[in-house]
C-alpha cells in the first residue's frame, strides 16, 4: 500500500455541459504514485471516485480564483502533459490550503523526476563500464528513442514550475510595483511617462508612512491627483491580508472606510475581474455627489511570497454611469503585500497602497482639499487593517467566501437592458473569454463517475434521506408524548410574553450555529430544535457555594432516571452576598453511541472545558446591559471554572461564574437589574470537525424578569 503523503477535506471544482460551475466537497488523498478523491474519508478498501497517476510528466496548474454563487475558491488543476484531457481540478477556499496542496503534490512530481534521472544515470555507467557505445551499436530506432528522451529531458528542464502565481497583468493595467519601469499615462490629452522610482515622505499619520510620487512630467489634470501611498505594518499573514482585502462583503466595513457597496461585474479569468465600487467619501455630501468606480482588478503572488492587487479603471457594457453618482477614474492602484521577518514571534508583513485616482465632477476643480481628504481617506484603509487584526482573535478566521452580487444597473431601463443585467448575474462563460482548447479543459474534465447532472446520486440520495429521517425522528420522537407534568422545579414555567418571576423555552431558531459546511465558508444557520427538553428549573440561595445539586432527593435528575431517561444538569453559580444557583435540567432519551453529545458526556475535562459553550441574549433590558453581555458565543469551560459530575444517568455541570473577573464584573452589572431583564440562554457542544457538523443546541432557556426573593434553600443529601 502507498504512504500518503497529504490528506484532507478540498473542493471539487469544474463547469457542467451546461455551462454553470459547480463545487462539491470531496475527501482528497495524496499517495506517493496517485492522487485520488472520496466523497468521504475513506475506510478500508472504498474505491475512490477518480484517480490520476503521479509521475514526472505531471503538472500542477494555477488557475487562480474563481467565483461560484459569490463563494470565492482558488483552483488548481493537476495533469498529465502527456493527455491534458485526464486531469483533476481541485479548489480550496482559502489560499493558504491550496499553496499547501500545490508544494505537495509537486514535491512528489520531483520525487518521481529525480528517481527517473537516477535510473537514467545507472544505466548509462553500466554501458560504459561494458564498453558498449550507444551511438555506435544502437540501431536508427534506438537513437531516435534516445534523441527524444534527451529531448523530452531538456523540455522538463525548461518547463520548471514557476512559485509565481498569476501571469502578467492585463496591457491597460500599470503594474507600479516593478521598481525602475516607467509607464504611460492614456490620458486623452496627451501621453506622459510617469516613474515609479522615486517618492517624497509627505506626512506620518495613524502609524503609516504617506509617500507622494515624484514623476518626471510636471504636467496633471488638474481633477487628477498626483499617486499616493500608505506603508505600514500590519502583524499577520500575507495570505490572511490578501483575502481580506478581496472580500467585497460586510467585513470590509470594519477596515475600510471609505468602502460602502462593491459588486462582481465580470469574471475574465482567476486573477483578473471587473469589479462595481461606491465610495463613502464623507465630505460635504449636501452639496458634492458620491463616487462610484468601475475598475479592472487582477493579483498575482511572487516568488518571494508577497502579493500584489493592481487596479485600473474601464468601461463595462453592463455597468454603465448610475444615478446620483459621479464616476470616477482610477488611473493606477492597488495593494502589495510583503513578508517582514518575524519579532518576537510575530507575523509581521508591509502592507503598500497606491492610489492615483480622478474623482471628477466640479467640486474637484473648486476645492482642491476635496481631492486631499478622498484620497487619504482611502489610503488609511491600511490602518483599518493593522487594527483589524489586532483586535481579532487569534480563533477568529479571515473570511474567505465574500458575498459578492452582480450589478443592477438604475441607468437602463428599455426591456433589452433589463436583460442584459439579468445575464450579468452569471459569471461569464470562459468560453467567451479563452480559446477553445482551453475551454475544453475546463468542460470535458467531468468524469462520468463524479456529478455531471444536477439530479443527486443514488447513494448521496440514499444517504440524504436517511439523514432527513433521523432528524424527523430526532425532532418527532424525543419527548413529545411524555408526561412533564411529573417534573417540577421551584421556579414556575409560564409560556405568557408578560410574566415575571418565571421561565419558559424560547424558539430554537433565534440562536445561529455553525453549519455542515461552516469549517469552509464560516456561514451559521438558526439552530432549530434542541437535542434535549428543558423540564424544570431550580432557583436556589445558601449562605455557601451549591454543588453537585444531582444529588438532592426527588429532583428532575431522579424522576428522569426511574423513566429511564438521560439527564444534562446545569448549575450556574452566582456569588453575592448569599451564593445562588440557577439549575436548568435537560432531559432525552438514551444517548446515541458514538454522537457528540455522548463523547462530550463521556470524555475528559479537558475535552469538556474546550467544547462546551454557551449562546447568551438579552432580548430585553438597558442598552448597556445588552451591549455588556452581548450574543457572542463563549466556551464556558476556557472563561470560568466547571465541575463535571458524571452520574449513572446524568451529567451535571456546575459553572462557578465567581472564578472569572470579567464574568464577575458583567454579573455585578446585571445584577443590580436582574428584575427588568429577559436573558435568554442556549447550550450547545461545539463541533470542530466536518463530521461533527452541523451543530446542535442542547438546550435553551428564556429566564424573565427574576426576583431574588423567590430563591429557596435546598436540602441536600
Amino acid at each position: 500500500m502507498s504512504k500518503v503523503i497529504y490528506e484532507g477535506w478540498m473542493v471539487r471544482y469544474g463547469r457542467r455541459k451546461i455551462g454553470r460551475s459547480f463545487i462539491h466537497m470531496r475527501y482528497f488523498v495524496l499517495e506517493t504514485r496517485v492522487l485520488a478523491y472520496y466523497k468521504r474519508k475513506p475506510q478500508g478498501n472504498m474505491v475512490p471516485i477518480k484517480t490520476l497517476f503521479i509521475d514526472g510528466n505531471c503538472r500542477v496548474e494555477d488557475r487562480g480564483l474563481k467565483i461560484h454563487n459569490g463563494h470565492m475558491v482558488y483552483v488548481l488543476c493537476v495533469y498529465n502533459k502527456k493527455d491534458k484531457y485526464h486531469r483533476i481540478m481541485m479548489a480550496a477556499f482559502n489560499i493558504q490550503e491550496a499553496l499547501i496542496w500545490k508544494e505537495k503534490i509537486e514535491s512528489v512530481i520531483d520525487q518521481h523526476d529525480l528517481n527517473t534521472a537516477n535510473g537514467n544515470m545507472v544505466h548509462t555507467s553500466f554501458m560504459a563500464k561494458a564498453g558498449i557505445n550507444p551511438d555506435r551499436n544502437a540501431s536508427s530506432s534506438d537513437r531516435e528513442s534516445l534523441a527524444s528522451a534527451e529531448e523530452e529531458e531538456e523540455n522538463n528542464r525548461s518547463l520548471m514550475r514557476r512559485t509565481t502565481i498569476g501571469n502578467g497583468p492585463p496591457e491597460s493595467v500599470l503594474d507600479w510595483t516593478r521598481e525602475g519601469d516607467s509607464v504611460l499615462s492614456n490620458q486623452s490629452t496627451s501621453d506622459q511617462v510617469f516613474s515609479r522610482k522615486h517618492w517624497r515622505l509627505v506626512r506620518c499619520q495613524n502609524g503609516l508612512r504617506i509617500f507622494e510620487e515624484l514623476s518626471e512630467a510636471d504636467y496633471l489634470p488638474r481633477s487628477c491627483s498626483r499617486a499616493m501611498k500608505a506603508v505600514g505594518v500590519v502583524e499577520a499573514t500575507c495570505e490572511a491580508i490578501f483575502e481580506l482585502v478581496m472580500c467585497m462583503d460586510g467585513t470590509r466595513f470594519e477596515w475600510d472606510c471609505s468602502f460602502q457597496y462593491g459588486s462582481l461585474v465580470e469574471e475574465v479569468d482567476g486573477h483578473t475581474a471587473i469589479l462595481y465600487h461606491r465610495l463613502q467619501l464623507g465630505w460635504f455630501s449636501m452639496f458634492v455627489w458620491p463616487r462610484d468606480l468601475c475598475y479592472v482588478r487582477y493579483w498575482r503572488r511572487n516568488d518571494d511570497g508577497s502579493y500584489v492587487v493592481l487596479f485600473r479603471s474601464r468601461e463595462h457594457p453592463n455597468c454603465g454611469p448610475q444615478p446620483g453618482f459621479v464616476r470616477a477614474h482610477i488611473e493606477s492602484g492597488g495593494f502589495k503585500f510583503s513578508p517582514l521577518k518575524s519579532r518576537n514571534g510575530r507575523t509581521r508583513t508591509q502592507v503598500q497602497h497606491l492610489m492615483q485616482i480622478d474623482l471628477k465632477g466640479w467640486g474637484v476643480g473648486y476645492f482642491p482639499s476635496f481631492q486631499q481628504h478622498c484620497l487619504l481617506q482611502m489610503l488609511n484603509s491600511v490602518a483599518g487593517l493593522r487594527e483589524w487584526f489586532s483586535q481579532t482573535d487569534e480563533t477568529h478566521t479571515v473570511p474567505s467566501i465574500p458575498v459578492m452580487m452582480s450589478i443592477a444597473s438604475d441607468s437602463v431601463s428599455s426591456k433589452k437592458g433589463r436583460r442584459s443585467e439579468d445575464n450579468s448575474t452569471q459569471s461569464v462563460p470562459l468560453d467567451q473569454l479563452h480559446s477553445a482548447g482551453g475551454n475544453s479543459v475546463l468542460l470535458d474534465e467531468e468524469s462520468d463517475e463524479d456529478e455531471d447532472y444536477q439530479s443527486p446520486e443514488p447513494e448521496d440520495e440514499l444517504e440524504s434521506v436517511k439523514a432527513e429521517n433521523a432528524m424527523k425522528q430526532a425532532d418527532e420522537d424525543p419527548l413529545d408524548q411524555l408526561d412533564l407534568s411529573c417534573f417540577s422545579g421551584n421556579l414556575r414555567r409560564d409560556d405568557r410574553e408578560n410574566s415575571r418571576d418565571c421561565w419558559r423555552i424560547p424558539d430554537g431558531n433565534n440562536f445561529k450555529v455553525r453549519s455542515k459546511t461552516f469549517c469552509y465558508n464560516k456561514t451559521k444557520i438558526p439552530a432549530g430544535k434542541p437535542l434535549m427538553e428543558l423540564v424544570a428549573v431550580d432557583w436556589f440561595k445558601d449562605v455557601k457555594r451549591i454543588d453537585h445539586v444531582a444529588r438532592r432527593r426527588g429532583c428532575a435528575v431522579q424522576v428522569a432516571s426511574e423513566k429511564g431517561l438521560f439527564t444534562f444538569v446545569i448549575n450556574v453559580q452566582v456569588p453575592a452576598s448569599n451564593h445562588y444557583s440557577m439549575v436548568f435540567y435537560f432531559v432525552s432519551k438514551p444517548l446515541v453511541p458514538g454522537s457528540l453529545l455522548q463523547h462530550f458526556v463521556d470524555g475528559d475535562d479537558e475535552f469538556r472545558n474546550s467544547r462546551f459553550k454557551l449562546i447568551p441574549s438579552v432580548p430585553k433590558g438597558s442598552w448597556i446591559v445588552r451591549q455588556s453581555v452581548g450574543s457572542t458565543p463563549c466556551l464556558l469551560g476556557k472563561a470560568v471554572d466547571c465541575s463535571y459530575i458524571r452520574g449513572p444517568k446524568y451529567l451535571e455541570i456546575d459553572i462557578d461564574i465567581g472564578s472569572s473577573t470579567v464574568a464577575n464584573g458583567v454579573l455585578g452589572l446585571v445584577f443590580g437589574v436582574i428584575t427588568t431583564l429577559v436573558v435568554d440562554m442556549a447550550f450547545l457542544i461545539q463541533a470542530n470537525t466536518y463530521e461533527e457538523l452541523p451543530e446542535r443546541l442542547i438546550g435553551a432557556v428564556r429566564v424573565s424578569h427574576l426576583e431574588l426573593s423567590s430563591a429557596t434553600v435546598p436540602l441536600l443529601e
